[in-house]
């Protein structure tokens, strides 16, 4: 058994050794938001930094032009751990969320860990994975698990720059984005509106549908949308309308039922009006994260060593979505929340894009980066754990 004293520091010299750059990477993406599968300039500033650490990089992977995978194998047999990695941005708003720490984070403590993997063995590997916010052919980590760059994989980690300090891993719940669009006829809408199919209509009576059943959903069922296309003059019968919406619900099971609901009521308003209406993914759909306790516990006992503090409990379910949790269903995976600043934060605002670029959210990458490859690090050394780990992982996937 290696030294795992010689091989923590061995990490922590790596760390401390390269984080200015990856500070910079980080200053960097946040003065450069880039939305999903356009985050170019990220994709490129994080995969050569783990191309001049020594990985395979391979960027254009699993359909999408900003993902990337960068590898490193020992000579030695040995569990092969990823790192997940985000970099995409929020439109209209930037790095409101602090993917611009989350990516720089996850490639600093696979830098970290490479430092030891040759003498413990093992396979690092980072994933690039675009548009967790969604978007355009957003939420990459459903087409990483559906092409199979999961099939191989022991575990998978990272950390999320956190709103209300450090937190452990979150259940929280699926999420379809739709497309709800109606086609009808135009018309004069004073002089001829017999002759017209009123696509708006439809799509209001179904906005008004979704309102109506949402009284008789439960707790952890959640709809929300908006019109983004209603016609172009009053004077005109809207031939066409269109609507976008998130469904959400706690797992994938209630998300299939609630998918199908929402269908019947878009066939329902077609029905009403006469308009044909049709209802489609725009992106990945999005399934729940399934903590891990067992491997959330071995990232905790390195944040206390670190001289922080964290809730031991579970955390409540999150009432958002994240892809992180397609990862969670195929292998155990945790998305634990790092403090960035000493100020409770709000998700998605101007407040939390500032401290995204802060002291103190810039230093989370160090902690950060610290802890992810000291637990992968005991995966890897530890066959038990990580057996122990992969039996919690599947009972918690089955229970669900």
């Amino acid at each position: 058994m290696p030294d795992i004293t010689a091989l923590h520091e061995a990490i922590l010299e790596r760390i401390a050794g390269r984080y200015p750059e990856y500070r910079q990477a980080a200053i960097d993406i946040h003065g450069h938001p880039e939305t999903s599968n356009h985050e170019y300039f990220a994709c490129g500033r994080l995969s050569d930094l783990l191309k001049s650490e020594g990985f395979d990089v391979k960027v254009g992977v699993a359909g999408h032009p900003t993902g990337f995978t960068a590898e490193y194998k020992s000579a030695r047999p040995g569990p092969v751990i990823v790192f997940l990695a985000e970099y995409d941005a929020l439109a209209g708003l930037g790095h409101g969320c602090g993917h611009n720490l989350f990516g720089a984070t996850s490639s600093l403590a696979a830098a970290g860990l490479k430092a030891v993997v040759d003498q413990t063995g093992g396979t690092i590997r980072v994933y690039g994975t675009p548009g967790e916010e969604g978007g355009e052919n957003g939420s990459a980590k459903g087409s990483f698990v559906r092409e199979g760059f999961f099939k191989d994989v022991d575990a998978a980690l990272c950390v999320h720059p956190g709103a209300t300090g450090h937190r452990l891993s979150a259940a929280n719940i699926a999420c379809a984005p739709v497309s709800i669009e109606f086609f009808g006829r135009a018309a004069h809408a004073a002089s001829m509106p017999e002759r017209g199919i009123n696509a708006l209509d439809a799509l209001i009576l179904t906005y008004n549908g979704i309102n109506a059943l949402r009284q008789h959903v439960t707790s952890d069922v959640r709809i929300h949308g908006i019109i983004t296309d209603g016609g172009k003059a009053p004077n005109m019968v809207p031939d066409y309308a269109r609507g976008y919406f998130y469904l959400r619900a706690a797992t994938a099971p209630k998300l299939e039922a609630l998918y199908g609901k929402v269908e019947k009521i878009v066939e329902g308003a077609a029905l009403m009006t006469g308009a044909r209406g049709e209802m489609k993914p725009t992106q990945n759909r999005v399934e729940n994260l399934v903590p891990t306790p067992s491997f959330d516990a071995v990232y905790r006992k390195h944040l206390l060593e670190a001289g922080e503090t964290c809730p031991e409990e579970e955390a409540p379910r999150a009432q958002d979505s994240s892809d992180v949790g397609n990862v969670s269903q195929v292998v155990p995976t945790i998305q634990p929340w790092i403090k960035i600043s000493c100020e409770k934060l709000v998700p998605h605002t101007e407040g939390f894009k500032k401290a995204a670029c802060s002291e103190s959210g810039l230093a989370s990458i160090r902690l950060g980066a610290r802890l992810l490859a000291f637990t992968a690090l005991d995966l890897i050394l530890d066959p038990g754990l990580l057996a122990r780990i992969k039996a919690d992982h599947a009972r918690r996937v089955a229970e669900q």
